[in-house]
């Protein structure tokens, strides 16, 4: 599923070595296509982003990401939200819920193997606010061997920006939060890890991580690669 975006460019304080990577999942290492999507608002005289205004308002989007409802619940949740905008007809806002919900994606091939050389040094542990499907999505993606770990809101029933599960993540890397470096598109989830002490990055492309990486983004020698690459 998607999640909410933020637009504001800033960096916290860098690391010269962290003791673990800790990721988010959704804009930085996964990309949604929601062309279609937008093509259906069109076509539905509807303000293009509409959809995933709705969708994505917290008493909407939170139970899902807190795995209380299934994707098809929040797809009904974004039809009631969108009927008024239809005319009451559930249907075709039923259809701009599907569209989100089934949306395709990829994964950034530049993260991904900056994220793989980084874990041939340190742990790497993926943090995501995201859905029960998350582990089918993973397999999709062919990243099922990408992280150490991986910290979801649904499994956890606790979201970013909630301490909580920051302090999980960094349980779960084995390392202090003061030596975590965290990455993720939204500031406020940032700002949340940089309260606990963690080195936080805004991302907004693939050389704010490499940057933040440092040495970690080049190639490991080939020894330590094929001892610690899973």
């Amino acid at each position: 599923m998607l999640n909410h975006q933020e637009h504001n460019h800033q960096h916290s304080k860098q690391s010269p070595a962290p003791g673990a990577v800790l990721c988010d999942l959704d804009n930085v290492i996964r990309f949604y296509d929601t062309a279609p999507l937008a093509a259906r608002e069109r076509e539905a005289g509807l303000p293009v982003g509409l959809t995933m205004e709705v969708a994505y308002a917290p008493e909407i989007d939170l139970p899902l990401l807190l795995g209380r409802i299934t994707p098809d619940a929040w797809v009904e949740a974004i039809a009631a939200g969108l009927a008024e905008r239809t005319g009451g007809d559930r249907e075709p806002a039923r259809a701009l819920g599907r569209a989100l919900a089934e949306a395709p994606f990829r994964a950034d091939a530049e993260v991904v193997a900056l994220l793989r050389r980084a874990r041939t040094h340190v742990p790497v542990v993926l943090v995501t606010n995201a859905t029960l499907q998350l582990d089918d999505d993973l397999a999709l993606l062919g990243l099922t061997d990408l992280a150490d770990a991986v910290v979801s809101s649904a499994v956890e029933q606790v979201a970013k920006p909630d301490p909580a599960i920051y302090r999980i993540a960094a349980e779960r890397a084995g390392v202090p939060a003061e030596r975590c470096l965290f990455v993720d598109d939204r500031q406020e989830n940032v700002d949340a890890a940089t309260a606990l002490g963690m080195t936080g990055v805004l991302y907004r492309e693939p050389a704010d991580l490499r940057r933040a990486l440092g040495p970690y983004a080049f190639e490991a020698p080939a020894r330590l690669r094929s001892s610690t690459c899973g």
